[in-house]
């Protein structure tokens, strides 16, 4: 059992840079592959990145490949997402996603199935 709960997120414009925290508070956060999603207003929830358990491999979306970056310390339980470079098209409410699967399927199964999600924290890029 894990709670995952986001903060950071918030507005700023075009090209400028956010953080994304997520707390996790349960036992084995070491065990879960982690990940970040997000959904814009009138879309579909869309894969941004993920994590292995013990962060040794990360994942992007294709659209944030180069600008975004997640990462983990397993000794605090907490997950990160660093935002540079934001664009408009990148507003949207960011949840955080927590699962005993590997990154990689967490990823091709676009959080299908994720077992544990936070609440979400709402990202708005001005132009």
């Amino acid at each position: 059992q894990v709670q995952l709960v986001e903060s950071g997120g918030g507005l700023v414009q075009a090209g400028g840079s956010l953080r994304l925290s997520c707390a996790a508070d349960g036992r084995g956060f070491s065990s879960y592959a982690m990940g970040w999603f997000r959904q814009a207003a009138g879309k579909e929830r869309e894969f941004v990145a993920t994590v292995t358990w013990n962060g040794g491999a990360t994942y992007y979306a294709d659209s944030v490949k180069g600008r975004f970056t997640i990462s983990r310390d397993n000794a605090e339980n907490m997950v990160y997402l660093q935002m540079n470079n934001l664009k408009p098209e990148d507003t949207a409410v960011y949840y955080c996603a927590a699962d005993l699967t590997t990154a990689q399927n967490m990823r091709d199964m676009k959080g299908r199935g994720v077992n544990y999600w936070g609440q979400g924290t709402q990202v708005t890029v001005s132009s």
